[in-house]
């Protein structure tokens, strides 16, 4: 469990961060109009994020059917963003900066590791702004994006 104790049936807290091709985005706008997946990771131009990351992609029409936005979170910073995200070929939903204050939204969900990155944790947000799954995986393993396709599903079927 993260340090603060952020679960499945929880708020999500609200935070608004730069991006790299939106300007500056905020949680709480996708309230009563999308569910959201943070996509926490530790750093741009790593071996294991290169993988996550553009492997969202070909779910993106299952998203868009769910009403789920996308965003990668990380504490890089929004230049590093663009050239890492021009580097895999551009990517269709923004990366978020959470470079400064230094990881301070990564710190309200419980998932800035000591060494001052984001762990590798994905969250799916409902409309509600509740928070229906926390999937942790290690740092050197990518988030198994079945779990997070079956949670959206489930999400739909709720409604």
């Amino acid at each position: 469990m993260n340090s603060n104790g952020l679960r499945a049936g929880d708020d999500a807290p609200d935070f608004t961060l730069p991006t790299h091709n939106e300007g500056e985005l905020n949680l709480a706008w996708y309230e009563g109009r999308k569910n959201v997946i943070l996509a926490f990771y530790p750093g741009d131009f790593t071996p294991v994020c290169s993988a996550q990351i553009p492997g969202y992609l070909p779910l993106m029409e299952a998203f868009e059917e769910h009403d789920c936005q996308l965003f990668g979170v990380s504490v890089d910073s929004v230049a590093c963003h663009i050239a890492w995200a021009k580097s895999l070929g551009g990517l269709s939903f923004p990366l978020m900066s959470d470079f400064y204050p230094h990881g301070e939204v990564a710190a309200k969900y419980g998932v800035l590791a000591e060494r001052g990155y984001a762990e590798r944790v994905v969250f799916l947000i409902d409309k509600k702004g509740v928070i229906r799954l926390v999937d942790r995986v290690p740092l050197s393993d990518t988030p198994d994006n079945e779990t997070l396709l079956r949670a959206i599903g489930n999400l739909a079927a709720a409604e």
